[in-house]
């Protein structure tokens, strides 16, 4: 009797041995003999325990897989291991399901056999191997169309190279009116009164080329060729001319060439706009204003005419800046500030005379605002504004001579393919001085 009470409280204690008892029953003949029924239960005990072992070593080897899986696809997304998910038991396989559905406790625990000497030994306790060190993301500057060449654009990656072709027009109407005379009453002046209006067409086709020394360094070089248009049309009042004296001249040929660096000074962590640096030179390798000739007009003494207009400035000109990003999705809000040293040359004048040329240096500052539309357009919209101050000729200052240059500027950039973005800009002039419209389009291809 007490030995079928104690074979009773083994089964209770251990559920798995509820279905070796029904198998028992349905498989053994019934017999009144203890001695042959606890020999059954053992035969039937071992059998289960055999497979319990097979189904033990099984989910062995599949958390084994799972773990190595794992550790690869952490490689692969470059997200570090989480402690949690290492902690979790692997799942069982199909074929086992029936058999493991049973808990995992050995039936054969003894009394001084601890917990955690019934945890398999070779269960691995986390991530198998060493994840390889994550490669941190270094912020960029946003993407947003170019609207010049210290605007727009994010820095180009580290080994990469792109050219851009450029084409570019502008259109200047000009009307001026100048008098150089003595006046007695408001409606009478003894001098020279000259009346003029100019219009300029330039139009310039360039290719230039960057290339990412570092993810926040890239230099870039850039070799235009201009063609320029100028039709003046004059009538001096003073001296009595009938008629206007209508000028036209032409030229084309190798601007200035161009030379960029650009720089991501910090991160734009904790708050900051990304912070760009630029430095933009200017060499003189185009045909400068005092390389051109002039004719004497007709009909007007003293004055001349470009025969030809130049094709660059004439001297080396430096522009270091600083451009502020700061991105507020699906916006991204822009500024600069930039000054513009230009260099001193001599050059020969009409007469024959050398002179000492002191450009007037200039200053100017940019601003507005990028918007996303969809993940291949974007548009931007701001103002440029630079004030050129007066120049000098061997150490007197021109009076008269500085210039304020007010743009409104539009740009609109559409990716046309993972390495080529389409990108047009248009500036209108907003000031005497400024060109009335500018329009530029540039096609960078990444390679």
């Amino acid at each position: 009797m007490r030995n079928k009470i104690a074979l009773s409280l083994k089964i209770i204690k251990y559920p798995f041995l509820v279905t070796c008892l029904s198998i028992a029953t349905t498989a053994f003949p019934q017999t009144n003999e203890p001695d042959e029924i606890l020999q059954q239960y053992k035969v039937l005990f071992a059998e289960q325990q055999k497979e319990f072992e097979k189904q033990r070593r099984i989910i062995i080897e599949q958390g084994k897989e799972i773990e190595k899986l794992k550790t690869r696809l952490d490689s692969l997304s470059k997200q570090p291991a989480k402690s949690a998910q290492s902690s979790q038991p692997p799942a069982p396989s199909p074929a086992g399901n029936a058999q493991t559905a049973q808990p995992s406790r050995p039936a054969d625990k003894g009394p001084g056999q601890t917990t955690a000497q019934a945890k398999p030994a070779n269960m691995p306790a986390g991530p198998v191997g060493q994840a390889p060190p994550q490669k941190e993301e270094k912020p960029r500057p946003p993407e947003m169309p170019r609207l010049s060449d210290t605007v727009g654009g994010v820095l180009t990656r580290k080994g990469k190279f792109v050219i851009e072709p450029t084409l570019e027009y502008s259109f200047t109407d000009s009307n001026r009116l100048f008098l150089d005379a003595f006046t007695f009453l408001p409606a009478i002046a003894v001098g020279l009164i000259d009346v003029r209006q100019i219009d300029r067409h330039s139009f310039m086709a360039s290719l230039g080329g960057r290339y990412g020394v570092t993810d926040r360094f890239e230099v870039e070089a850039r070799i235009p060729y201009r063609a320029r248009f100028d039709e003046q049309r004059s009538r001096p009042i003073s001296i009595g001319a009938g008629i206007d004296e209508t000028f036209n001249a032409s030229g084309h040929g190798l601007g200035d060439i161009e030379f960029a660096a650009r720089y991501q000074l910090n991160s734009g962590a904790g708050g900051w706009p990304i912070l760009v640096g630029n430095m933009f030179v200017t060499v003189p390798t185009g045909k400068g204003p005092f390389d051109i000739e002039y004719a004497q007009a007709q009909g007007v003494p003293g004055a001349v005419f470009p025969t030809e207009v130049p094709t660059g400035a004439g001297f080396f000109s430096f522009q270091p800046s600083i451009t502020a990003l700061y991105a507020s999705d699906p916006a991204v809000f822009f500024a600069n500030l930039g000054y513009n040293f230009n260099a001193r040359t001599k050059e020969t004048n009409i007469g024959g005379e050398d002179i000492r040329v002191n450009p007037g240096d200039g200053v100017g500052i940019t601003f507005g605002m990028g918007f996303g539309i969809n993940e291949r357009s974007s548009f931007n919209i701001g103002y440029s504004h630079r004030h050129n101050f007066n120049s000098r000729v061997n150490g007197r200052k021109l009076p008269g001579s500085q210039l304020d240059i007010g743009q409104l500027l539009i740009g609109y950039a559409f990716k046309y393919s993972m390495l080529t973005t389409l990108n047009l800009s248009f500036a209108i002039g907003t000031t005497s001085d400024a060109q009335d419209i500018r329009l530029n389009f540039r096609m960078p291809m990444m390679f």
